[in-house]
Order: C-alpha cells, then sequence, then structure tokens
C-alpha cells in the first residue's frame, strides 16, 4: 500500500482534485468529495483514505469499514435529496486510486435507466450552492 501518489487527485487535493471534486470530510477510511458536475443532484466520490488501486488491496477490516463509509454516505444522500435510487461506479482504468462514484437517479429524470455518464459536463453551480449541498450532506451524515 502506498501512503500518497503525487499524481492522484485524491492524494493531493489540491488543483487536481479542484478540477473536478469539492472536498467534503473525512469518514472511518475515506474521504467524501462533491463531485462538481451535478446533472445528478448530490452526486459525490468516496476515496479511500490511502493510495490504494483495488478493494483486494485492503485488509478484511479495511474493506468492511470502506463498505460502511459507502453505506452511511448513501443513506445520507437518500434523506438529503430523496433520490429513487442510488447507482454506485467504481472505475479504475486511469485513476487507480479506489473510489467508489454514488448518483443518485431520478425517475423521469436526467439517465433514468441506463449508466450515468461519468462527466456529462451540463450542470455545474455556483460556490454558494455547493456550500448548500455540502451542507445539507454533512448534516445527514
Amino acid at each position: 500500500m502506498t501512503p500518497i501518489d503525487p499524481n492522484c487527485a485524491y492524494c493531493m487535493h489540491g488543483e487536481l482534485l479542484a478540477q473536478f471534486g469539492i472536498y467534503i470530510c473525512d469518514l472511518t477510511q475515506t474521504r467524501l468529495y462533491l463531485f462538481k458536475e451535478q446533472s445528478h443532484p448530490g452526486r459525490v466520490i468516496v476515496a479511500n483514505k490511502d493510495h490504494v488501486s483495488d478493494i483486494t488491496d485492503l485488509t478484511d477490516a479495511q474493506r468492511d469499514a470502506f463498505f460502511a463509509d459507502v453505506a452511511r454516505v448513501s443513506n445520507a444522500l437518500k434523506a438529503a435529496f430523496h433520490p429513487d435510487r442510488i447507482n454506485y461506479g467504481a472505475y479504475n482504468d486511469k485513476g487507480v486510486h479506489l473510489h467508489y462514484h454514488l448518483v443518485p437517479k431520478y425517475k423521469d429524470e436526467f439517465e433514468w435507466g441506463g449508466v450515468f455518464a461519468m462527466n456529462p459536463g451540463l450542470v455545474t453551480l455556483s460556490d454558494e450552492e455547493y456550500a448548500e449541498m455540502i451542507e445539507k450532506i454533512k448534516e445527514a451524515l
């Protein structure tokens, strides 16, 4: 396990992370980020605190804590945004830091019934709107 990769947005934050996400908070095994593209209101990323590339790189206890964090965030998104479903995506082709996209889906709205686009580039918010969304998530955690 490599604790930090200097080329990884989840490890380094700063400009790399700012291109797509906003830090929300640390959880037990993970860090939570708001995905800037908000075609799906409440979309977030749950990333492991340490730089590991695969769920199999974690011990059983770390894996259990990782998925407990994912479930905690999912419950918070349900409470804050009332989606009809939440989609979970773990893509590891290019970004080799273990992370899950949690994507609230709403019936009769954007991409219902299909796979969510990685970054459709349709909806960005003002700084104030991002702050309000982050506060809703934190309150629900």
